[in-house]
């Protein structure tokens, strides 16, 4: 095992697969020049210029050019550079993408990856802070991931690129810099398989992304109260592993889904339905999510926290699961 952190994992996996398959490759703005948060550094120099590719400063053209070249037998790497900015290119990716395999018959696939970074990160406002990945869990076709450590995005972005369905790749911002234990052999992460980051009996805590770090926090904190909270990261969005989430919930009886994004209509809302229509016979209390209010995301730090889903909320939504109640 190495220590690295989130960004070089990713910068990693790209590497490995562009060596791995010629038919792997990158486009974005600004890739030449390693990209906005320098997660290309010097792979052009590396690959050269047709396959670590600038772009125009126009995001329908780099998706429209990576679908095509996806439906024609490459597997493009998109760099949207924030998620926010993706949002112009959106009809690409569900109207064509998303669709090309199930209109053509399955006769065509569109194996490429989109990597979209979300989540709020040093006052960057509204325009540049969104988590937005229920959009893209709505949409029949794409695969949608979320890793939260430095081995899970190098193992994730190898799956994602080697997968023949296009993936939106979601990376957090504000986890760029953060270490871990990385192999330093091959290493691949199945999709759609969640990692049980922290075992426990008490109640179940499902959270994906940048999440999973608080929700560890929280669960540690909750230790020292005799509370032990089992915290499972999804890892992937789409298909989502319900096998391991109700398997959890059964034991606990409890389920807190915590998320950055918007609360309402968020994904969360999917997780927590599908396990009171499944399990409500195991519950041993409602169902509970955690996740921002409805407002835009503020550029001044003390506004933004007011957006954020901190540790004591997680602490406080767990102490309101099992607190005693009649039915225990």
């Amino acid at each position: 095992m190495a220590t690295e952190t989130y960004l070089n994992a990713g910068r990693r996996a790209v590497i490995e697969e562009m060596q791995r398959d010629d038919a792997v490759w990158a486009l974005g703005e600004d890739l030449g020049r390693g990209g906005v948060f320098g997660q290309y550094k010097g792979l052009q120099e590396m690959f050269g210029v047709d396959r670590i590719a600038d772009t125009p400063i126009s995001e329908a053209c780099i998706m429209g050019a990576a679908v095509g070249a996806a439906m024609t037998g490459t597997r493009p790497i998109v760099e949207m550079r924030f998620s926010d900015f993706a949002l112009c290119a959106v009809d690409e990716l569900v109207n064509q993408a998303a669709k090309a395999r199930f209109m053509f018959g399955g006769q065509m696939r569109v194996p490429m990856v989109v990597r979209e970074p979300i989540g709020m990160w040093r006052s960057s406002a509204a325009q540049h802070s969104q988590s937005l990945e229920a959009w893209y869990t709505h949409i029949p076709g794409l695969v949608v991931v979320a890793p939260a450590t430095p081995a899970d995005n190098l193992g994730l972005l190898k799956s994602a690129i080697r997968n023949d369905d296009p993936v939106v790749y979601l990376e957090h911002k504000n986890l760029w810099a953060l270490e871990g234990e990385v192999p330093e052999a091959e290493h691949l992460v199945p999709l759609g398989k969640a990692d049980i980051a922290r075992a426990g009996d008490a109640v179940t805590i499902v959270t994906w992304s940048g999440m999973r770090h608080g929700c560890l926090r929280a669960a540690q904190t909750l230790a020292g109260q005799g509370i032990e909270s089992e915290v499972i990261d999804l890892r992937t969005l789409w298909p989502w592993d319900r096998d391991t989430v109700f398997a959890s919930v059964r034991r606990t009886g409890r389920l807190l889904v915590v998320q950055e994004a918007v609360s309402v209509s968020g994904f969360g809302a999917e997780i927590a339905a599908s396990v009171a229509e499944a399990l409500h016979h195991d519950l041993k209390a409602p169902v509970r999510r955690l996740g921002a209010p409805r407002i835009p995301i503020a550029y001044a730090p003390a506004l933004e926290d007011r957006a954020r889903v901190g540790d004591q909320a997680i602490i406080d939504a767990v102490l309101g699961l099992v607190a005693p109640c009649p039915a225990d």
